[in-house]
């Protein structure tokens, strides 16, 4: 039974781009697991853009986190001590208490997982929630028809790595990503099944994004917002749809960022911009899963990561993430006992 573990918390609410000192890294006790309860110790967890919305004292979607309490998020782990017969030790179990290194939670908290199938950590990436969100943006928000052209902005990150996939999956005829740098630009076609890459840190992302789609686009999955938004607007052809899921392009703004100044194009275009939150969705959680699963075995899913090794390493992840930093899923690894 271990007795203490470390945790990150958050001590101050950042303003514009996060730093170090906006969190602490605690030593803390490890408390027992009551009834029906385990303990979880944590082998990875995972960084998200959303959560930097969560380090705001803001109403949302989601709560804000607490200031001088642990963060919590996706995670992965294995269970050492159960008080609970349904979870035995040793089940590998994915729960929403990241951030730190053991966490105690109820059973029905805990998600087992097969890791016959696949590594514990794909779970957070292509097997969990980040490829339900690609895959309900692009069938239920902005479904993707026989033929259609598909447009992905942050395509070489966690959502976008896996939604060429299921873009080709679901009959899209050509699927265009945008990312930063000729090096993720080239991955996105060589390796993650995107027919063309936009690099947009080249400054054209407009003249680019219309030389791939000459004829237009008629779906957008937006991780970005601005002006890959804007780029899209001018690109979708009548009846287009947008699945606007993130906008990090604005999450470290200090001021109101203002809109596209050409939304007007919706009109005349009969456009559908929906955002969406991938909780409304778990309907598909089941449909998705074993989608995914065939999808894997088949060789036709990706689940890129980028690693990080050690609680001590997770805030400046984070804040790497939020800047690019990671190709696919931002993953942080912790040394098992």
């Amino acid at each position: 039974m271990p007795t203490e573990g470390r945790e990150v918390r958050l001590v101050k609410r950042p303003v514009g781009e996060p730093a170090p000192a906006d969190f602490s890294l605690v030593e803390t006790e490890v408390p027992d697991p009551g009834p029906g309860q385990v303990l979880v110790r944590n082998d990875w967890f995972s960084v998200d853009p959303y959560m930097r919305g969560r380090m705001n004292d803001v109403k949302s979607y989601v709560p804000p986190f607490a200031l001088d309490a642990p963060m919590d998020g996706a995670a992965v782990g294995t269970v050492v001590v159960s008080n609970a017969p349904e979870v035995p030790e040793g089940t590998v179990v994915r729960h929403g208490l990241g951030w730190r290194e053991y966490a105690v939670l109820d059973a029905a908290g805990a998600d087992a997982v097969d890791t016959s199938l696949a590594p514990a950590q794909a779970y957070l990436g292509a097997l969990g929630m980040t490829g339900l969100t690609a895959y309900a943006g692009l069938t239920e928000v902005a479904p993707v028809r026989e033929g259609d052209v598909v447009f992905v902005s942050g395509a070489a990150g966690a959502v976008g790595s896996v939604a060429a996939r299921i873009a080709k999956h679901h009959g899209a005829s050509r699927v265009i990503g945008s990312a930063g740098g000729p090096e993720k630009a080239r991955r996105l076609t060589e390796e993650f099944g995107y027919d063309a890459a936009v690099d947009y840190k080249a400054g054209r992302l407009e003249e680019d994004l219309k030389e791939a789609a000459p004829k237009g686009i008629d779906v957008y999955f937006d991780n970005v917002g601005g002006d890959h938004l804007r780029a899209a607007l001018a690109q979708l052809r009548v009846g287009g749809r947008v699945a606007m899921c993130g906008a990090i392009s604005q999450y470290n703004a200090t001021e109101p960022v203002p809109g596209p100044d050409n939304l007007v194009l919706a009109i005349g275009k009969r456009l559908t911009l929906r955002g969406f939150i991938v909780t409304d969705h778990m309907n598909l959680g089941r449909e998705y899963a074993g989608l995914a699963a065939r999808w894997l075995s088949e060789g036709t899913l990706p689940y890129e990561e980028t690693v990080v090794e050690g609680i001590d390493n997770a805030v400046d992840a984070f804040i790497g993430m939020l800047k690019g930093a990671n190709t696919g899923k931002m993953l942080i690894r912790l040394a098992s006992d």
